[in-house]
């Protein structure tokens, strides 16, 4: 049986521009509904119940991303591992693969199903959360977590299924999903006052259809990938090769999600307003960020199934494709939403405040957004390449050092929230810079047969 047949895209041959969209889009649009859907929990919150409460709900994701992205790094090392086998050919190793990601996926949703209970309020305490936003959010984080289970089998399916190209049927469940969790926030919040807990329960709900339709998809998909109970395993082989690829990304977004909580830690000084007002305009930047994650997940996978059949040249070409493309509608989104910034923000809240710190932040990143593509494709060339510990490392020290030193250095002697913000496009170019540059002779050596 051929491993391009049915529902999978062929990566491996015939022209690349067309496939890497018809594979990035339908991705990007995945996470911008689902982002969009997250939208509404803030929004919902912000008009219908307190500032405050808008506050503990968007200001958690920097805590909950900390918590998550390792294991959200193994999947992605889950499907680096499955398209380099579908490349291949290894039909026995992709079964065992399949198997082992998903068997790993329920292990690691109950491990942080309890630990993001048990350490919300000692986390969001040392972040120095507001007194005001602290009960809110710590009621929000500990529902949140009892969903872990299911975003964990959602992550880990949705990687299996995106290794094999289809980028379609994850975008189906979260279609469903989002809708019930839109109409569960409506109803909680404004009909039975629950504030961020009706936020949270909403989230939950939605996380176990993912769970539900990815599982069905699974158990019914054609071999070598179908799901079947009874042979989950771990597969040592596959399991550690997983890592490999998987831990040092998942520690790179670890380590850049705690830069990201201490910042939020200082953020949380300038009050509820601030971070409300945070809250509301990073949900653009999610909107301009997924676009430039869909690329990665495009890049990394057909660079990995093209590394695994030999053909190092089209490895080349969806590198420069995928930068092309990603740099373009990144940019052209980030702008979209900058030059309309004040409809945007006026639809999450009309306290002036909270607008006005939106507004600040919006100017000071969104114009520098598509610098992004510089380290976060090349890095996904890199893992595509089997090369997971170099773009780790730069993003480690180019990103989340150079965040520390400035809000522990800069901001202490030169107060204020617009020059917080000025780190995080400082931050992207000397990230860039490095990767780009890692890349081009990782390349050289990588590729050197051809």
């Amino acid at each position: 049986m051929s491993l391009q047949s049915g529902k999978k895209l062929d990566m491996l041959h015939g022209s690349m521009a067309d496939k890497i969209l018809i594979f990035a889009l339908p991705l990007a649009a995945s996470s911008i509904l689902q982002q969009l859907f997250n939208a509404v929990d803030v929004a919902v919150v912000g008009r219908f119940a307190s500032s405050q409460a808008q506050a503990a709900v968007g200001s958690n994701g920097p805590l909950i991303n900390l918590l998550l992205n390792l294991f959200i790094g193994i999947s992605v090392g889950a499907n680096v591992v499955i398209a380099n086998y579908i490349g291949r050919g290894e039909q026995k190793r992709i079964r065992n693969a399949v198997h082992t990601a998903m068997l790993v996926a329920s292990i690691s949703g109950i491990f942080l199903l309890f630990l993001g209970i048990f350490v919300a309020r000692p986390l969001l305490t040392l972040m120095n959360t507001p007194e005001d936003v602290i009960e809110y959010a710590v009621v929000y984080l500990r529902i949140y977590f009892l969903g872990m289970p299911f975003i964990m089998i959602y992550n880990f399916g949705a990687a299996i299924l995106r290794s094999m190209g289809d980028t379609k049927r994850p975008l189906y469940c979260l279609i469903l999903s989002g809708v019930v969790n839109a109409a569960l926030n409506l109803l909680l919040v404004i009909r039975f006052h629950m504030d961020a807990a009706g936020v949270g329960i909403a989230t939950v709900a939605a996380n176990i259809i993912n769970a539900v339709l990815v599982l069905y998809f699974l158990l019914h998909e054609q071999e070598p990938f179908r799901l079947e109970p009874g042979k989950l395993k771990i597969h040592k082989q596959e399991f550690f090769y997983m890592l490999r690829i998987g831990i040092p990304a998942g520690l790179q977004s670890m380590v850049f999600s705690f830069a990201n909580v201490c910042i939020q830690s200082v953020l949380n000084g300038y009050g509820s307003d601030a971070v409300a007002g945070s809250a509301v305009a990073l949900n653009f930047e999610y909107f301009s960020y997924f676009v430039v994650s869909a690329f990665n997940q495009a890049t990394v996978t057909f660079t990995s199934q093209n590394y695994g059949a030999g053909q190092y040249d089209r490895c080349r070409k969806v590198y420069r494709l995928a930068m092309t493309m990603s740099v373009l509608a990144s940019g052209a989104l980030s702008l979209s939403f900058l030059g309309g910034r004040r409809f945007f923000i006026s639809l999450f809240t009309d306290t002036p405040a909270v607008a006005e710190y939106a507004a600040q932040r919006m100017l000071r990143l969104m114009a520098w957004y598509f610098i992004l593509n510089s380290y976060e494709i090349s890095g996904s060339a890199l893992r595509g390449l089997g090369y997971s510990m170099t773009p780790a490392v730069i993003t480690v020290f180019g990103t989340c050092v150079l965040r520390l030193v400035w809000a522990f250095t800069v901001c202490k002697r030169f107060t204020g929230f617009g020059m917080l913000m000025n780190v995080y496009p400082l931050s992207w170019i000397v990230t860039g810079i490095a990767m780009v540059a890692a890349y081009l002779v990782i390349r050289q050596k990588a590729l050197k047969r051809v």
